[in-house]
């Protein structure tokens, strides 16, 4: 079972390999894996918090990111709307195969405009690649 943050359930279909450090990169593309392997199935646990992925991430601090003063205000912020878009409860667990379905479902390339406003990640199109890939594969 993985701890997932609401936001990362976006960004594990448009990961191409960037991160914050080889650790990081690393245990995303370890998680990143085993959700785009249709041939697994295994309970996440959805948060509003540190999660499995930001063990490995140097921003990571005893309780909060520490990227920069506002960045854990950020993430948070990140984490309800995508947890609110895809009506989840912070804390509850989902088959990997529910959430995905519930994104490729619920979330179109032009929503992550809004869902991830802020995120440095955005500008380069991977998410929004990554949701419209997924999108084509459950149709």
């Amino acid at each position: 079972m993985y701890r997932l943050r609401g936001h990362h359930l976006l960004c594990v279909h448009g990961f191409k390999g960037m991160g914050y450090s080889p650790q990081f990169v690393d245990k995303m593309s370890q998680v990143v894996g085993d959700i785009r392997d249709d041939n697994k199935d295994f309970d996440i646990e959805v948060v509003a918090d540190l999660d499995d992925t930001c063990q490995a991430c140097p921003h990571q601090g005893q309780t909060t990111c520490e990227k920069s003063p506002s960045s854990n205000d950020h993430v948070l912020s990140l984490d309800h709307h995508v947890i609110h878009h895809l009506d989840l409860q912070p804390g509850d667990k989902y088959a990997k195969s529910e959430l995905v379905q519930r994104v490729a479902d619920k979330v179109d390339p032009e929503d992550l405009d809004h869902l991830c406003q802020g995120c440095s990640w955005l500008s380069y199109g991977v998410c929004k690649d990554g949701i419209r890939a997924l999108k084509q594969r459950h149709l």
